[in-house]
């Protein structure tokens, strides 16, 4: 959303931007996102909430729809945001995306989310038994298990 726009819209009726906005979010998902109709009274935040998610979600460049919407749905399955993981997968499937392109996000998301509670759980039981492994070494400048300081 180019600046102009966005100044238009600041300058607008609160209920007026507020209906705007959300008649652009519905003509692009289709529906209006729960949390967006739950702030529509609150045009202070909705507002800005619009123009931020529009300007990293719809307005991006750099991204296709398609793959905005893999990224929204492997963020959702981590996350176990039901609600928006249902959104996201109805509109990954009005962009034509296949049930296996869907399927392969929530792969990588689990992949991802099974990493991090390992790589979380195994740092702090490590913490508690005082061991430091992977440190970056000041002498041999790798992550190692730690030398003696002599590089070895």
């Amino acid at each position: 959303m180019d600046i102009e726009k966005i100044q238009r819209i600041l300058r607008m009726d609160p209920d007026d931007a507020v209906d705007e906005l959300l008649g652009a979010v519905e003509k692009y998902y289709g529906e209006v996102p729960y949390i967006l109709q739950y702030l529509r009274d609150t045009p202070e935040l909705l507002i800005p909430k619009i123009l931020y998610d529009s300007a990293i979600i719809r307005e991006f460049k750099r991204l296709d729809p398609k793959t905005v919407e893999l990224i929204s749905i492997g963020v959702s399955a981590a996350l176990r945001c039901d609600h928006c993981l249902r959104m996201h997968i109805r509109i990954a499937e009005k962009l034509g995306l296949s049930k296996e392109e869907i399927f392969d996000a929530a792969l990588i998301a689990g992949t991802l989310s099974n990493a991090t509670v390992l790589a979380y759980a195994t740092r702090v039981l490590d913490s508690e038994e005082g061991v430091e492994r992977g440190h970056r070494c000041e002498v041999c400048d790798v992550g190692c298990n730690g030398c003696d300081g002599e590089g070895e």
